[in-house]
């Protein structure tokens, strides 16, 4: 859960903007989305390792 502090001196706004930027770095509406739909652990690891394989190749590249 991702808390901000207000002090009576500190704007709403400012706040909301400190707020906006945790939810951003921390990739929670991303994470939101993923979960609405379902997806059979087969098919994340088999993404996963696609993934890892393309990462690799261009690491591979960049080396050469």
């Amino acid at each position: 859960m991702l808390k901000v502090k207000i002090d009576n001196k500190q704007n709403l706004e400012k706040a909301l903007k400190v707020l906006k930027g945790k939810v951003i770095k921390t990739k929670q509406t991303e994470k939101l989305r993923e979960k609405l739909k379902y997806e059979k652990k087969s098919v994340l690891k088999r993404n996963q390792k696609l993934k890892a394989k393309y990462v690799q190749s261009q690491k591979n590249k960049d080396n050469l």
